[in-house]
């Protein structure tokens, strides 16, 4: 560690680390905290600030020039969040800062992340060499799995409710599939009247699901049916289930060409990640 860095930080250089990790951790501003989490925040503002600094007193951190403007642009869109330039005032201040204040550490942080920018600046682009041995080393991220949209009719079993003891509770189940079966387009509206699961608010609509979603019993008998096909009456620890499958969408492999870009994108951005931090880890 630097000499640099083994002085206090400023109390508006803190105050800003500070309000940054409330925010970040607990969606709360530091005035706000509890004190076991202003403790925590204290902490993860006071690990921040130090890499800034560590960055910001580096010999590439010379090298940046960072625009005004920049910063008159940074503030007038924290400024912008706020109804009223009083409003922006008020909360600053509850925060141990001012515009002033603020603006000088939104000048450390943009010099920051241009520093950073400037690391990794050199790093070579991955190509579709790269894309494609990482396509083929990790098939099973570009499988979309067999989709089937679907509508369920439920019926619970439960002693304790006459309707619902195992025996009248299957005579009605059984009873409903004679209906659906004889009508397979009321499905939506006997589930509407007779489903005991939310679903029924939506006629039973279980929307596009794959495999592993569903419980094993009802998933086994969906993804054995033909699209627009009812099943028979299975049953779960949930209760007793009338299928419909309304369509299926098969599963498929994405080509290649359709994600190389965006391979390429991810595979170099971890490149300069891999650069930044071995750069950091440098700078003791």
């Amino acid at each position: 560690m630097n000499a640099a860095v083994a002085v206090a930080p400023e109390a508006s250089a803190l105050a800003y680390h500070l309000l940054r990790a409330a925010l970040e951790k607990f969606q709360k501003t530091p005035a706000d905290l509890a004190p076991e989490e202003s403790r925590q925040a204290r902490a993860m503002a006071e690990k921040t600030w130090e890499l800034e600094e560590r960055v910001l007193t580096s010999a590439d951190a010379a090298r940046v020039v960072i625009d005004p403007a920049e910063v008159d642009q940074a503030l007038a869109t924290v400024a912008e969040r706020y109804e009223t330039p009083a409003a922006f005032s008020e909360d600053l201040e509850r925060n141990g800062l001012d515009e002033d204040r603020l603006g000088r550490a939104l000048y450390r942080e943009l010099k920051f992340d241009a520093v950073l920018r400037r690391v990794a600046a050199g790093c070579e682009e991955a190509g579709d060499t790269d894309a494609q041995l990482f396509y083929e080393m990790h098939l099973e991220r570009f499988r979309i799995p067999e989709r089937r949209t679907a509508r369920h009719l439920l019926i619970t079993i439960n002693p304790d409710f006459a309707e619902n003891t195992p025996q009248r509770a299957r005579e009605r189940i059984a009873a409903l599939a004679t209906e659906i079966a004889e009508a397979p387009e009321r499905f939506a509206d006997l589930a509407r009247r007779h489903s005991e699961c939310p679903t029924a608010l939506e006629g039973g609509q279980l929307g596009a699901v794959t495999r592993g979603q569903l419980h094993p019993e009802v998933e086994a008998v969906l993804f054995e049916l033909e699209a627009g096909a009812t099943g028979p009456v299975v049953e779960s620890e949930a209760g007793l289930h009338l299928l419909l499958c309304e369509s299926i969408e098969p599963g498929r492999e994405v080509p290649f060409d359709e994600v190389k870009d965006k391979l390429r994108a991810n595979l170099t951005e971890r490149r300069r990640r891999a650069r930044q931090k071995e750069w950091l880890a440098g700078l003791g």
